[in-house]
């Protein structure tokens, strides 16, 4: 079998497979081909082009049972890319699961831990329920409705009396056997959704949105503990067996108390002082701090003796100014929505981050970073002092001779900002 991969730039390649082929196949395929760093967060998505819906294909699903899903006349895509949060609710289940929103067998007496819960998910015999307001796309109607919902083992239910749990008042909604869930890209603008936080269900062998089992939450807490709730009922220990296969033979690890390795970014970046006998880790921030800026400006002082392409030295300022572009997590010119688009397909985990031009100022820049499962967005100034030209993202205090060493001073210090960078949104070419 033949299938077709793109990547973020939307380049693309045909690659041969067999028909038996899993999602993380796939995935090992392409990493081994570009020789990338196997991070275990790459990932094959599945996006369809006329309903705006996209998913991430779970790493045991076979590939061709996806493609066998598709109408001919789609023109639906594979797409190879990282996502950070595809088991981010194993290493850090407080955040998924907000209190407000779940509830316990009456048998469980004790308070349940947050890992307790996932215990609960992962169990044959118990299972929490997950409840809470959504919005609902009536079936054959443009309009919306707002309903209270609960997530059962046998199924997605809602009220049909306030937030009544009585049996005679819960009608059936949706179970997920032979259904995919998806989240809505542009749900707003193709079906007219409340919010932006939609999701839905499509049913395996349909291709028409009329069998679309629509629903919008009000923020994104509330939509990703609403589609990992169902990830978890749908896929079972399977989900946990695919986070831990990367990680088999390796500490060994008890179940749901494993520590996965560091990532690759965590690993590489510490300041170091090499200038005494023996190299130590430079501990304290600040001085972490003035050894970067230091090491920044000798090696631009270096990079006024460095030649360009065509033989004559690089100008010192234009260096300075452009050197940047040329790095994986400079994104030019993108809108904000473009932005938080590309970091929400990379996931809403702590860190993930991009830097792009400023829109309403062309001479700065822009730092867009994933805390909280909120995007946020912090404006770069630079700043002209003696003559030199410097960085900032706090008034001055902090200052970067470019937009390189600002990166890696907050891939190490956190300063002003609500967490370190430390995945970086990239677009990848295949």
């Amino acid at each position: 079998q033949v299938i077709k991969v793109y990547s973020e730039d939307d380049t693309s390649r045909a690659l041969e497979v067999p028909s038996d082929i899993t999602a993380r196949d796939v995935c090992q395929l392409l990493i081994l081909k570009n020789h990338y760093i196997d991070d275990h967060s790459w990932t094959l998505f599945e996006q369809l082009t006329h309903t705006g819906l996209g998913r991430a294909i779970e790493d045991h699903e076979l590939v061709m049972e996806v493609q066998s899903n598709w109408a001919m006349e789609e023109e639906n895509k594979l797409y190879f890319r990282k996502n950070y949060a595809k088991y981010e609710f194993f290493k850090n289940p407080l955040s998924f699961f907000p209190d407000h929103m779940i509830s316990f067998p009456s048998e469980t007496n004790a308070a349940v831990s947050h890992s307790g819960v996932l215990q609960m998910f992962l169990s044959s015999s118990t299972y929490p329920e997950i409840h809470g307001y959504l919005h609902a796309k009536e079936q054959g109607k443009k309009s919306w409705k707002k309903l209270y919902f609960l997530l059962r083992r046998s199924g997605l239910y809602f009220s049909t009396k306030g937030t009544s749990k009585e049996p005679r008042h819960l009608q059936f909604f949706c179970e997920f056997s032979n259904s995919d869930m998806y989240m809505s890209l542009t749900g707003k603008k193709i079906f007219g959704a409340p919010t932006s936080y939609g999701f839905c269900f499509k049913p395996n062998k349909s291709g028409g949105t009329r069998d679309l089992k629509q629903l919008c939450a009000d923020d994104e807490q509330s939509r990703t503990c609403w589609m990992t709730a169902i990830r978890l009922l749908k896929y079972g220990m399977q989900l946990y067996q695919n986070y831990m296969q990367p990680y088999q033979g390796r500490s060994g690890g008890s179940p749901l108390n494993v520590t996965p390795m560091r990532s690759i970014s965590e690993n590489s970046l510490v300041a170091m002082d090499f200038s005494g006998h023996r190299s130590r880790i430079i501990e304290n921030p600040t001085e972490a701090l003035s050894v970067a800026v230091e090491e920044g400006l000798a090696w631009r002082r270096r990079g006024c003796l460095r030649l360009n392409s065509h033989g004559s030295p690089i100008a010192m300022s234009n260096m300075g100014m452009s050197i940047h572009r040329s790095q994986s997590w400079f994104h030019h010119k993108i809108s904000r929505e473009e932005a938080q688009r590309l970091i929400l397909q990379h996931g809403l985990v702590d860190g993930v981050f991009l830097v792009r031009d400023s829109q309403s100022n062309p001479k700065t820049f822009v730092l867009s970073l994933s805390h909280g499962l909120k995007i946020k967005h912090f404006q770069i100034v630079p700043l002209e002092d003696d003559g030199k030209l410097f960085y900032t993202l706090d008034d001055g205090h902090t200052r970067f001779t470019d937009l390189i060493q600002l990166v890696e001073f907050y891939q190490l210090n956190k300063g002003v900002l609500p967490c370190k960078l430390k995945h970086y949104c990239a677009r990848i070419a295949l």
